[in-house]
C-alpha cells in the first residue's frame, strides 16, 4: 500500500493557505530572496530561515533584527542582524553581509523564510507541540496523540535529532494557562489536525498521516510551523506511560501500510 509523501514545505504551504479557516494559523511565509528577508524582517524581526525540503531541523536557522542608540547627541540608531544557526551566532550590520552569508550556508539549495513565532518556554527553553493526525481503519482522519518539544540548551529548534526532549502536553501548557484552557487548545489542535490532513488530501490523496509541527505564542494563538508527511512515531511509544496511546497510533499505522520497522522506503512527491 503507497503511503504518500510530500518533501516540499513550499507545496504544502500553498495548498493550505487556499483554505480560508486554515490560513489564519500559518505564520507570513516566503521563498528566499534578498528582498523577502528585508521585508520580513520590516515587519517581524524574527524569522527562520529552513530549507524547501529536509527533515530533522537540519539547516534550520533563525534571524532577529536589532535596534540600538548611538551615545551622541542626536540619538541615531543603529540596525543589526543577529543569526543564529546550530549552536552559532553572528552579526551583522548589513543585510547584505547577512544575505551572502546565507547563502553560502544554502549550498545551492532553495530555502523559504518564515515569520517568527515567540514560543512559549519551559524552565527557560523554548518549546512546540507536534500533533500527529491519523487516517483510522474505516477511513476517517482522527488526531490521535500530542507531545510537547523543548529545546536544548541554546539551540533554536526543539527536534528530537537537535536535542530536543519530549514532554506531556499538559504539564508544559498549565505553565501558562488553567488546566481547562490547556484542554480547550488540545481540542482545537485535534480539530485542525484533521482539518489540515483533509486540506493537504485534496491535492495528495494518498496521503494517510500527518505530524503537524505548532508554536503556542505569548497570547497563546495557535500557529502552523510546517507540516510533516512521514512524522515519527517513536516518541509516542517511548514518551507515554499509558500503552494504549501507541496501541492506537500502531493500529492505525498498521492498517494503512506504515512499516514500523523502517526498512521500506516511500517515493517523496512534490
Amino acid at each position: 500500500m503507497t503511503i504518500q509523501r510530500v518533501a516540499s514545505k513550499w507545496a504544502k504551504t500553498k495548498i493550505l493557505l487556499k483554505n480560508k479557516g486554515l490560513a489564519s494559523y500559518i505564520p507570513s511565509t516566503r521563498q528566499y530572496s534578498l528582498e523577502a528577508l528585508g521585508d520580513m524582517l520590516g515587519t517581524h524581526t524574527l524569522v527562520y530561515i529552513k530549507p524547501d525540503r529536509g527533515t530533522y531541523g537540519v539547516g534550520v536557522m533563525s534571524v532577529e533584527q536589532l535596534q540600538s542608540q548611538n551615545g551622541d547627541a542626536d540619538e541615531t540608531t543603529t540596525t543589526s542582524y543577529k543569526l543564529r544557526y546550530e549552536q552559532k551566532t553572528e552579526i551583522f550590520t548589513s543585510l547584505e553581509s547577512l544575505n551572502k552569508t546565507l547563502n553560502a550556508l544554502f549550498q545551492g539549495k532553495d530555502y523559504l523564510i518564515q515569520q517568527g513565532i515567540h514560543l512559549l518556554r519551559h524552565k527557560g527553553r523554548p518549546f512546540d507541540l507536534r500533533v500527529l493526525t491519523q487516517k483510522s481503519p474505516s477511513g476517517q482522519w482522527v488526531s490521535t496523540g500530542i507531545i510537547g518539544r523543548v529545546a536544548a540548551k541554546n539551540k533554536i529548534i526543539t527536534n528530537h535529532h537537535s536535542g530536543g526532549a519530549a514532554q506531556h502536553y499538559k504539564p508544559l501548557m498549565t505553565e501558562h494557562m488553567t488546566a481547562e484552557e490547556a484542554e480547550n487548545i488540545r481540542k482545537e489542535l485535534n480539530v485542525l489536525g484533521v482539518n489540515v490532513a483533509s486540506q493537504l488530501q485534496k491535492s495528495y490523496p494518498k496521503l494517510k498521516e500527518i505530524g503537524l509541527d505548532i508554536a503556542i505564542d505569548g497570547r497563546w494563538n495557535i500557529w502552523i510551523l510546517e507540516v510533516n508527511t512521514k512524522p515519527a512515531l517513536f516518541p509516542f511509544k517511548k514518551f507515554f506511560k499509558d500503552p494504549s496511546v501507541y496501541n492506537q497510533v500502531k493500529k492505525y499505522a498498521t492498517s494503512y501500510g506504515r512499516n514500523l520497522t523502517g526498512k521500506k522506503k516511500a517515493k517523496k512527491i512534490g
